[in-house]
């Protein structure tokens, strides 16, 4: 299965389950009196102060981490010649991506450790969803196209300028993002028509839907439906990443052991990513209205610490992309060198 039928699997599932749901809104929703709650109360990951002063400091560091790392890996494959390939092309829309998913909740999460009240309007929650389901839904369709990537790099090595054309990668970024943009509009298509009649306590740190609509006042069986887009969108990606990566793993063992142990390499940091993604979003999204303890975790895990270790597993694991930044480093300290040597001579 090619990247383009991947990618229309995730489409006619978008557009069944808007179908779906749409009918059984409409009928639910008929003469139901509207009401909206002006905030929601978020309760956040503790309560106790030590913790909060633990946690913000822990969040800060790496907040500023993920941004540091990702801009440095999008300025190295901006800055160097020879990482401006399709695989690296897609890699630093990957860190953009990570940087943005990063940014929706982690900035008020750690501004909140100090807030005696965390509140957040309707219409920032609106706004956290939005940007949550866009991003996810458009990195998880650019993972889809980075496994492209390496099964024509690795199964079609011939083949591989002539289909990874620039044209062929600026059109897999632009339907990552329309593919989200999709996604995101089906879940908020209903959600900011539900009916909230009181309840506003959101038991996380940031507004996540399973967590926001169980608090609207209409039937759980519209609720479960409005949720299968993303439970769906989730496993399928995750069930076809897989078989991808398998096909790819096969062809690799047919290889020399020079060429395999390259590929394996390769191959590896993009598993690890993509179970680091596809884990924490497909327990959340198959049970979403349980209250395991672990949910917090998973949550913080998504969207914390997934976003830091992309740029982490990709370079530790990349000669090219660490060999790059060591020479982007050491043009930054030769620049330096002769202003440091003028301000140090008094006589010039």
């Amino acid at each position: 299965m090619n990247v383009a039928q991947c990618i229309l699997v995730l489409v006619k599932s978008e557009r069944l389950c808007f179908s779906s749901v749409t009918h059984s809104f409409r009928r639910t929703m008929k003469g139901f009196n509207h009401s909206r709650v002006s905030e929601f109360v978020l309760l956040g990951l503790t309560d106790s102060p030590e913790l909060q002063i633990f946690f913000f400091v822990v969040f800060s560091i790496l907040y500023l981490m993920t941004m540091f790392g990702n801009c440095l890996i999008l300025l190295t494959v901006l800055s160097t010649s020879h990482l401006h390939s399709p695989m690296y092309f897609l890699l630093s829309n990957l860190s953009l991506i990570d940087m943005c998913l990063s940014s929706f909740a982690m900035p008020k999460m750690i501004m909140d450790f100090f807030a005696q009240r965390k509140t957040i309007s309707f219409e920032g929650c609106i706004s956290q969803i939005f940007f949550l389901h866009l991003f996810t839904g458009t990195e998880i369709v650019l993972l889809i196209s980075m496994s492209f990537d390496r099964y024509i790099a690795i199964c079609k090595p011939l083949h591989y300028s002539t289909i990874m054309s620039q044209r062929v990668c600026v059109g897999l970024v632009v339907t990552s993002w329309t593919v989200g943009f999709l996604h995101t509009m089906s879940q908020l298509a209903f959600t900011l028509y539900l009916p909230f009649c009181g309840p506003n306590v959101v038991d996380s740190f940031f507004c996540d839907l399973p967590l926001v609509i169980q608090l609207a006042c209409i039937d759980i069986y519209v609720l479960v439906l409005m949720l299968l887009d993303s439970g769906l969108m989730g496993v399928t990606s995750f069930l076809l990443l897989l078989i991808s990566y398998t096909v790819i793993l096969v062809t690799v063992s047919r290889h020399s052991s020079v060429d395999m142990a390259k590929a394996r390499s390769t191959l590896t940091a993009h598993i690890m990513v993509v179970t680091l993604f596809f884990g924490p979003c497909i327990f959340i999204y198959v049970w979403p209205f349980s209250n395991f303890p672990v949910d917090k975790v998973f949550s913080v895990f998504s969207t914390v610490f997934t976003p830091i270790l992309n740029p982490i597993i990709y370079t530790l694991r990349n000669k090219e992309v660490k060999s790059a930044m060591n020479k982007l480093k050491t043009q930054y300290v030769n620049s330096k060198l002769p202003c440091l040597s003028f301000t140090q001579n008094p006589l010039l």
